[in-house]
């Protein structure tokens, strides 16, 4: 199955660059649960000089590419990127249309919260940090984000929150989409936990694709 993954944005002004960028330990993590990681480019949707957007480059990538799931990975606060957000609010009407599984992973699922209308505040003790999961996810998980969620969105449910009442993680209600704010990616060995429901997830591509 393949799996676009988009990518965060970096900034190396020594070099007048501006790169995609996307932790290798994602893709392991994404191999190991037996999935084809295929990264988004930022850029293919553009603001033209008149003010119009222009998101044919990334429709055609899409439709050469043919993903079966799509991950918003973490990396950047909103706001940080146009390019970038401007590609994940696009992929998230892609993923919509076609019913296609997603997960958002920390800065991904404030990204799906934001574009369902939810608002993001500053967090404190998230940062570089452990937290127990409380709620249908359950066990601990690393934390890396200064931004949680000030509500649930609209059309979620909450399956997470750690003990200090922050929402961890998110299910749509009716599409198959979920956000996770720990990183599966960043753990010293993946955890059977987030193998499995990463798995189980992208495995409701035949139930939406029907």
């Amino acid at each position: 199955m393949k799996v676009a993954v988009s990518q965060r944005v970096d900034h190396y002004p020594e070099r007048d660059e501006l790169r995609d960028a996307i932790d290798q330990r994602l893709i392991a993590f994404l191999l190991g649960a037996g999935f084809i990681p295929l990264p988004v480019p930022n850029g293919l949707y553009k603001v033209l000089p008149d003010g119009r957007y222009d998101h044919k480059a990334l429709d055609n990538w899409l439709a050469a590419v043919n993903p079966q799931a799509l991950v918003l990975s973490g990396g950047n606060d909103i706001g940080q990127s146009s390019e970038r957000d401007l590609t994940e609010g696009w992929l998230l009407e892609y993923a919509k249309l076609h019913r296609l599984p997603l997960l958002g992973i920390c800065r991904g699922m404030q990204m799906m919260a934001h574009w369902s209308g939810a608002d993001l505040y500053s967090v404190h003790g998230h940062v570089r940090t452990r937290h127990s999961l409380i709620g249908e996810i359950s066990g601990d998980a690393n934390s890396y984000h200064g931004f949680s969620l000030a509500s649930c969105p609209f059309g979620f449910d909450v399956l997470a929150r750690s003990e200090d009442g922050e929402i961890e993680a998110i299910r749509h209600a009716s599409l198959p989409w979920e956000g996770w704010m720990w990183h599966p990616e960043r753990e010293n060995i993946f955890t059977a936990r987030d193998v499995n429901r990463v798995k189980a997830l992208f495995c409701e591509y035949d139930v939406g694709a029907g």
